[in-house]
Protein backbone atom coordinates (compact mmCIF):
# COMPACT_ATOMS: atom_id res chain seq x y z
CA UNK A 1 0.00 0.00 0.00
CA UNK A 2 2.77 2.18 0.73
CA UNK A 3 4.41 1.69 -2.98
CA UNK A 4 1.34 2.80 -4.35
CA UNK A 5 0.76 6.05 -2.42
CA UNK A 6 4.51 6.65 -3.47
CA UNK A 7 3.57 5.77 -7.04
CA UNK A 8 0.64 8.12 -7.52
CA UNK A 9 2.68 10.51 -5.88
CA UNK A 10 5.00 9.97 -8.74
CA UNK A 11 2.56 10.41 -10.98
CA UNK A 12 2.18 14.21 -10.63
CA UNK A 13 6.35 14.88 -9.42
CA UNK A 14 7.74 12.31 -12.12
CA UNK A 15 11.05 14.79 -11.26
CA UNK A 16 11.06 12.78 -7.93
CA UNK A 17 12.24 9.53 -10.10
CA UNK A 18 15.76 10.77 -10.09
CA UNK A 19 16.05 9.95 -6.64
CA UNK A 20 15.68 6.37 -7.53
CA UNK A 21 18.76 4.65 -8.77
CA UNK A 22 20.68 5.97 -11.81
CA UNK A 23 19.48 8.10 -14.60
CA UNK A 24 18.75 4.59 -17.34
CA UNK A 25 19.81 5.02 -21.30
CA UNK A 26 17.77 7.45 -22.38
CA UNK A 27 16.49 5.24 -25.19
CA UNK A 28 14.95 2.92 -22.62
CA UNK A 29 13.05 5.93 -21.22
CA UNK A 30 11.86 6.87 -24.64
CA UNK A 31 10.63 3.66 -25.00
CA UNK A 32 9.01 3.53 -21.42
CA UNK A 33 7.07 6.75 -22.56
CA UNK A 34 5.88 5.46 -25.97
CA UNK A 35 4.75 2.25 -24.99
CA UNK A 36 2.66 4.95 -22.22
CA UNK A 37 1.09 6.74 -25.47
CA UNK A 38 0.14 3.14 -26.60
CA UNK A 39 -2.12 2.43 -23.45
CA UNK A 40 -3.44 5.91 -23.67
CA UNK A 41 -4.48 5.16 -27.21
CA UNK A 42 -6.07 2.66 -26.34
CA UNK A 43 -8.32 4.23 -23.22
CA UNK A 44 -9.15 6.56 -25.94
CA UNK A 45 -10.60 4.32 -27.90
CA UNK A 46 -12.50 3.03 -25.52
CA UNK A 47 -13.68 5.56 -24.28
CA UNK A 48 -15.09 7.02 -27.89
CA UNK A 49 -16.28 3.23 -28.58
CA UNK A 50 -18.40 4.24 -25.47
CA UNK A 51 -19.67 7.01 -26.21
CA UNK A 52 -20.15 6.11 -29.67
CA UNK A 53 -22.55 3.24 -28.00
CA UNK A 54 -24.80 5.73 -26.26
CA UNK A 55 -25.06 8.37 -28.59
CA UNK A 56 -25.41 6.35 -32.18
CA UNK A 57 -27.04 3.31 -31.11
CA UNK A 58 -30.43 5.21 -30.03
CA UNK A 59 -32.85 2.06 -30.99
CA UNK A 60 -31.06 0.20 -28.77
CA UNK A 61 -32.66 -0.94 -25.42
CA UNK A 62 -31.89 1.71 -22.67
CA UNK A 63 -30.40 -0.83 -20.18
CA UNK A 64 -28.00 -2.85 -22.83
CA UNK A 65 -27.05 0.62 -24.43
CA UNK A 66 -26.03 2.23 -21.22
CA UNK A 67 -24.58 -0.78 -19.74
CA UNK A 68 -22.44 -1.29 -23.11
CA UNK A 69 -21.51 2.25 -23.12
CA UNK A 70 -20.37 2.17 -19.34
CA UNK A 71 -18.32 -1.10 -19.49
CA UNK A 72 -16.39 0.77 -22.44
CA UNK A 73 -15.84 3.79 -20.48
CA UNK A 74 -14.88 1.93 -17.48
CA UNK A 75 -12.15 -0.51 -18.96
CA UNK A 76 -11.27 2.87 -20.95
CA UNK A 77 -10.49 4.81 -17.88
CA UNK A 78 -9.03 1.92 -15.88
CA UNK A 79 -6.62 1.46 -19.16
CA UNK A 80 -5.82 5.96 -18.71
CA UNK A 81 -5.28 4.98 -14.71
CA UNK A 82 -2.92 1.90 -15.16
CA UNK A 83 -0.82 3.47 -18.25
CA UNK A 84 0.61 6.02 -15.75
CA UNK A 85 1.17 3.89 -12.90
CA UNK A 86 2.82 1.38 -15.25
CA UNK A 87 5.27 4.27 -16.57
CA UNK A 88 6.26 5.31 -13.42
CA UNK A 89 6.88 1.66 -11.97
CA UNK A 90 8.98 0.34 -14.91
CA UNK A 91 10.96 3.83 -14.91
CA UNK A 92 11.77 2.79 -11.19
CA UNK A 93 12.64 -0.25 -11.92
CA UNK A 94 14.78 0.36 -15.14
CA UNK A 95 16.78 3.35 -12.64
CA UNK A 96 16.81 0.73 -10.08
CA UNK A 97 18.33 -1.86 -12.16
CA UNK A 98 15.72 -4.32 -11.57
CA UNK A 99 13.20 -6.44 -13.71
CA UNK A 100 10.52 -4.86 -15.44
CA UNK A 101 6.97 -5.37 -12.96
CA UNK A 102 4.96 -8.06 -14.29
CA UNK A 103 1.85 -6.87 -14.40
CA UNK A 104 -1.75 -8.84 -15.21
CA UNK A 105 -3.26 -5.57 -16.89
CA UNK A 106 -3.13 -6.79 -20.18
CA UNK A 107 -5.26 -10.28 -19.52
CA UNK A 108 -7.74 -8.05 -17.61
CA UNK A 109 -8.03 -5.52 -20.38
CA UNK A 110 -8.61 -8.01 -22.93
CA UNK A 111 -10.98 -10.24 -20.98
CA UNK A 112 -13.17 -6.71 -20.61
CA UNK A 113 -13.10 -5.78 -23.97
CA UNK A 114 -13.56 -9.76 -25.01
CA UNK A 115 -16.89 -9.12 -22.84
CA UNK A 116 -17.98 -6.18 -24.37
CA UNK A 117 -17.13 -7.46 -27.78
CA UNK A 118 -19.70 -10.34 -27.25
CA UNK A 119 -22.58 -8.46 -25.63
CA UNK A 120 -22.33 -6.47 -29.04
CA UNK A 121 -22.46 -9.46 -30.56
CA UNK A 122 -25.06 -10.78 -28.67
CA UNK A 123 -27.06 -7.59 -29.07
CA UNK A 124 -26.65 -7.44 -32.85
CA UNK A 125 -27.41 -11.29 -33.50
CA UNK A 126 -30.57 -10.99 -31.33
CA UNK A 127 -31.52 -7.40 -32.33
CA UNK A 128 -32.32 -5.97 -29.23
CA UNK A 129 -34.05 -2.35 -30.46
CA UNK A 130 -36.98 -0.41 -28.08
CA UNK A 131 -39.00 -1.19 -31.15
CA UNK A 132 -39.85 1.73 -33.16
Amino acid sequence: MIDFVKDVRLWFAPRLLRDEGETPDYRFSLANERTFLAWIRTALALVGGGFAVDQFLPDLRWGVRVGMSLALLAVGAACALRAVNHWVRCERAMRRGEDLPPSRFPVLLSLGVGLVAVAIMVVVLLGWTTGR
